[in-house]
């Protein structure tokens, strides 16, 4: 992502463990909504 070290299958990952986008965002304080919003388009 965006030249970080957090893969997109890391935040999949957490969205099928059934985290929210907020508990991940808590989780992961350098990731904004946009990021989640893309991995999720990614994955798609």
């Amino acid at each position: 992502m965006r030249g970080m070290r957090i893969r997109v299958s890391d935040v999949l990952d957490l969205f099928a463990a059934a985290l929210s986008a907020e508990e991940i965002l808590e989780e992961m304080p350098d990731l904004e909504a946009d990021d989640l919003r893309a991995s999720l388009l990614y994955a798609t």
